[in-house]
């Protein structure tokens, strides 16, 4: 299962927000620097609410939507790539993850103790990148000197690697991350060997206090800090910003969903800003999700974006792939405004497809198999 890692410097929220997400208390959240040393892993529900839509429809017994591991990992500080803190470790971490959620301290509080004194969000994201970037660049310099000499031997891989290098080095140099750098479709397959921690896909996490999080929902632009965290990751990381409390997530976590609903209408809050956190990773990890729904159950399915039927259907089974003959299909909006399943196929929303079809985010599926004795 992909992991998505939460990282930040000391004290910015990623123990409370893991604990949000994760519905648990597995993270110790404290006031002081590396509260986290070994990584706590969670198993997170994708909010759908499509799914109780269908599950009513079919009368479904059960629902299971679909899940993500998050990783909270020990914070991060200046020198890390050298060793300083736990940067060995936290970035050991990091390499094994497949995205990151970078937490960003956007909120003032003088009792929770900032590790270098004041709130500067863009601060601290230009000294966890840097450090990330400082690390890659060590390795790649390192790289280059083992296969210069396989390359001048003629030795086609090591040739390519070299070539890539050769333009990855001077980006690094310059303080820009691997993930920026434009490459062709088989540079950056041959990039992902490399197993870079400034190449993966980050998006950043806005940590405001539990008084500005509605305004701060409503209108982004208009508090600074947030403000300042989107402009710069659009910049310099063609990445997303999104919006959180994690103090207000921990208290939702405590509640079951009808309290949670009524909590979040009472502070003017239309929806979690973790649900939204959740659906941003499980995209940026290349996810997507189509839905079954009947008596027994209705269920969400993950599937990489692009694949197509034959590959969608070895998700729930492999012999659903290897003895593939169709797949009736109903885009969920067209379900929903039909009514039932019947009355799309009266209408001819619902059709049969072949395995060429590749599958969209929140197709409802039956798989048509036959498997040879």
């Amino acid at each position: 299962m992909l992991q998505a890692g939460i990282v930040g410097l000391p004290n910015v929220g990623k123990s409370t927000l893991f604990n949000a997400v994760t519905r648990s208390r597995k993270a110790e959240a404290a006031n002081y620097p590396f509260c986290t040393i070994d990584p706590n892993v969670g198993m997170v529900e994708v909010p759908d609410p499509r799914l109780a839509v269908l599950a009513e429809m079919s009368k479904s017994e059960r629902i299971v939507p679909a899940a993500i591991e998050f990783v909270d990992i020990a914070g991060l500080v200046k020198g890390a790539s050298e060793g300083a803190g736990l940067g060995n470790k936290f970035l050991a971490n990091i390499r094994e993850t497949d995205a990151i959620v970078q937490v960003v301290r956007c909120f003032e509080n003088d009792d929770i103790i900032h590790e270098l004194g004041s709130v500067d969000p863009v601060r601290d994201i230009e000294i966890i990148n840097d450090e990330l970037i400082l690390a890659d660049l060590a390795a790649m310099e390192k790289r280059l000197e083992s296969r210069i000499k396989k390359a001048r031997g003629g030795d086609k891989e090591a040739k390519a690697e070299v070539a890539l290098m050769e333009k990855l080095i001077p980006h690094l140099d310059a303080g820009k991350p691997a993930s920026t750098l434009e490459l062709s479709e088989d540079e950056r397959k041959l990039l992902k060997s490399f197993y870079l921690l400034s190449s993966k896909k980050s998006i950043f996490a806005c940590n405001v206090s539990e008084e500005e999080l509605a305004e701060a929902l409503q209108q982004p632009d208009a508090h600074p800090y947030v403000s300042a965290v989107r402009r710069y990751v659009a910049e310099h990381h063609n990445a997303e910003a999104v919006v959180i409390s994690a103090r207000i997530e921990e208290e939702l976590a405590e509640l079951d969903p009808t309290e949670a609903q009524d909590y979040l209408h009472d502070i003017g809050v239309p929806d979690s800003g973790v649900s939204e956190l959740i659906r941003a990773v499980y995209r940026l990890l290349g996810l997507r999700t189509y839905l079954t729904t009947g008596v027994k159950e209705t269920k969400a399915w993950t599937i990489p974006a692009g694949a197509k039927a034959p590959q969608a259907a070895g998700v729930i089974h492999t012999d659903f792939e290897r003895g593939f003959i169709a797949a009736q299909v109903v885009a969920y909006e067209d379900l929903v405004a039909c009514g039932s399943l019947l009355k799309a196929k009266e209408t001819a929303k619902l059709r049969i497809e072949g395995k060429d079809y590749v599958v969209r985010d929140g197709d409802v599926v039956e798989f048509r198999f036959n498997v040879s004795k």
